[in-house]
């Protein structure tokens, strides 16, 4: 398994905070850390269109304090007794440069910061997080501004009814992460699972076909069923406690923010597959619809990753 954990530094996502989350994980796992400072502003200020003396003085000036802090980063690391490395990139396209990185170094995560997302930021489907979320080879760990608390409380989110085009592995793949981070930490994993009911669907179904009404208390206790069943058949599989499995009525994306702050989460694991950007936008992702909700770190485990 990879030494490496390549953290990449943004100066407008609390780098500081991020890289303290990225020693602590590196200095864990006994691993090596490599920085990554994507900085494309001052890429930009130095080859704006309409060249300014102005613009290349503010580009030079930017550029010399981000060099102080990102020394001062670097001490950071050395001082923790890490080896360190950094490199820096002011190309525009984030999640490119990142995933060159990433195919280069192998890491064992990437550890990046994260910050909400502007509805034009959503609707686009342009932003580096995005990108990542859709097609990344490695663990993908968000970092929140808040802390890690000992010992952690580590949720999984699966899917067992493979819903979505969801493969099987996936969800195993999922739980074996948060097993892994929680055993290490001495902390506990906790597994959710949603469902959706037919109250909604049955209702219109009722005013379409009056006076015949669907018997949707019927077919909603089926579907939790169906549900549970699949849930507990996972637990049993991956050796969890019955008390650790969670199976609740509603969106994905509407219950696991608040189930995480129920539960006093520091991390949310949950998977994402690789889809193109249009499809994407038709189906849209989970991981992407409440990474700007969950109160705390999320990790990303993709299906084309390795176990």
């Amino acid at each position: 398994m990879s030494r490496n954990i390549l953290c990449v530094v943004e100066f407008d996502n609390y780098p500081e905070h991020v890289v303290d989350r990225a020693i602590w994980l590196a200095k864990s796992r006994s691993c090596n850390l490599h920085l990554l400072v994507c900085d494309p502003i001052t890429d930009f200020l130095g080859e704006a269109y309409v060249y300014l003396l102005e613009s290349q003085h503010i580009a030079d000036s930017i550029r010399e304090s981000q060099d102080e802090a990102i020394e001062k980063l670097v001490a950071r690391v050395a001082a923790a007794g890490l080896n360190v490395e950094a490199d820096r990139s002011t190309k525009k396209h984030v999640a490119d440069v990142i995933r060159r990185e990433a195919a280069a170094r192998k890491p064992r995560y990437v550890i990046k910061g994260t910050h909400y997302h502007s509805p034009s930021e959503r609707a686009s489907l342009a932003d580096a997080d995005w990108d990542l979320i859709r097609d990344l080879d490695y663990p993908l760990w968000f970092v929140k501004p808040t802390p890690w608390k000992e010992p952690p409380v580590i949720v999984a989110a699966v899917d067992p009814v493979h819903a979505h085009d969801k493969p099987a592995h996936l969800d195993k793949r999922i739980i074996e992460r948060a097993k892994f981070l929680a055993e290490h930490d001495g902390g506990k994993v906790v597994v959710l699972h949603t469902y959706q009911t037919l109250e909604e669907i049955g209702s219109k179904a009722m005013w379409a076909f009056k006076p015949k009404k669907l018997p949707v208390e019927e077919l909603n206790r089926k579907i939790f069923e169906e549900h549970d069943r699949a849930l507990k058949i996972l637990g049993e599989t991956m050796d969890l406690p019955a008390n650790a499995l969670h199976l609740v009525a509603g969106r994905a994306h509407e219950v696991l923010p608040t189930f995480a702050r129920e539960q006093d989460a520091s991390l949310v694991v949950m998977g994402a597959l690789a889809r193109s950007k249009l499809k994407q936008r038709v189906i849209g992702s989970t991981a992407a619809r409440v990474l700007d909700h969950i109160p705390c770190d999320v990790l990303v485990a993709h299906v084309k990753q390795e176990p």
